[in-house]
């Protein structure tokens, strides 16, 4: 049962399941916590699961402003729903822009965290930093989403469908092996012109605000039990070491790969969980 709490002015929905240790889930663009569907209930049996849509997106609240949308308040506002469900310690989890936001809340509060799973990401500053022209290409929704409001929005809105779909089978390679019920729950929250117009604020405070953040703690080495997945299939796979970019941010470490492309806690959730459960049962 989807829940909502006031948290930070935000209103976060997010669900509960299972029970054990709390380990928190968070999901990336352009999905919803729906995104956990088949891998939450995998691993409810031993740990008490948190879902929650990000604000801006799914059925959180939508702020107006660019500077809102930052990870650090995305970060705030997860630390608060955790201590408001009682938990002031916990797993957490993160895919896309949820792994970017939990790299970010282990950087500003890393005492609440007691192990980091980050999925298919690169460090943020590695990658606006040292940007190729072929991860540009496939990336290219970094720079159109952070374009003045409101040319990308108005674009968008034209067929939100055929944007964000093109997005979902251009960087996992097609649509096939997405749960219905999922994919539905992303069509009704995308559909939304305030959804929209968050989820370009989001990879706006992305350059103007987080790239900034991270610059200032390049040194900082993260000490919590951290554990990277990826998609052999991806963008990130054929263009980095995606190990190698994370070796001088997380002092303790382990990376592997899971079979397919950017959104393969969606296309091989059973594997996705498998890794999960191990590494956090190890914890």
């Amino acid at each position: 049962m989807q829940s909502e709490v006031k948290i930070n002015d935000q209103s976060i929905a997010y669900t509960v399941q299972g029970d054990g240790q709390p380990v928190l889930l968070l999901h990336g663009f352009p999905q919803t916590q729906a995104m956990w569907n088949t891998i939450a209930p995998l691993l409810s049996n031993e740990f008490t699961v948190v879902t929650a849509d990000l604000r801006g997106y799914g059925a959180s609240s939508k702020p107006e402003n660019m500077e809102e949308m930052s990870f650090r308040h995305m970060a705030a506002d997860q630390i608060g729903l955790m201590s408001h469900l009682g938990f002031e310690s916990f797993h957490l989890v993160g895919h896309d822009r949820g792994a970017r936001t939990a790299y970010r809340l282990v950087l500003d509060k890393p005492n609440t965290v007691l192990s980091l799973t980050l999925m298919d990401i690169v460090p943020t500053h590695f990658l606006l930093n040292q940007l190729t022209h072929d991860v540009a290409r496939d990336y290219y929704h970094w720079f159109f989403l952070a374009q003045t409001a409101p040319f990308p929005e108005k674009l968008i809105a034209h067929d939100p469908d055929a944007f964000f779909e093109r997005c979902l089978a251009g960087w996992g390679g097609s649509m096939d092996g997405f749960d219905g019920i999922a994919c539905a729950a992303y069509r009704q929250a995308w559909r939304d012109p305030d959804c929209i117009r968050s989820m370009c604020n989001d990879y706006r405070a992305t350059i103007d605000i987080d790239y900034p953040l991270d610059a200032l703690d390049l040194k900082h080495k993260v000490n919590t039990p951290a554990m990277v997945l990826y998609g052999s299939e991806g963008v990130m796979a054929k263009a980095y070491d995606v190990s190698s970019t994370w070796v001088g941010l997380l002092r303790n470490m382990q990376c592997f790969p899971i079979p397919g492309g950017h959104f393969f806690p969606d296309t091989a959730p059973k594997k996705t969980a498998q890794a999960l459960k191990k590494f956090l049962k190890s914890i």
